[in-house]
């Protein structure tokens, strides 16, 4: 657990810790949502982050449906 500051402009520095932890680095974006003690910030994976996870398990459409499903759930 640590403290952050947060700027004027709402912003936030993400210790290193947890960046490095998560895979987080500049450009990685986040899904922000309200959970039951606070906001709760998710690094959202990138397709090249995911290569290889699964090789020959899904296909490219089954991937492509899942995806476009999360993401009407994220809205």
């Amino acid at each position: 657990m640590e403290i952050v500051l947060v700027t004027r402009k709402g912003q936030v520095t993400i210790p290193v810790a947890y960046r490095r932890k998560y895979g987080i680095r500049e450009g990685t974006r986040m899904l922000v949502r309200d959970g039951p003690s606070g906001i709760v910030l998710t690094p959202i994976l990138s397709l090249e982050d995911l290569a290889g996870a699964d090789i020959g398990r899904y296909g490219a459409g089954e991937m492509k449906r899942a995806l476009d499903e999360m993401r009407k759930r994220w809205r």
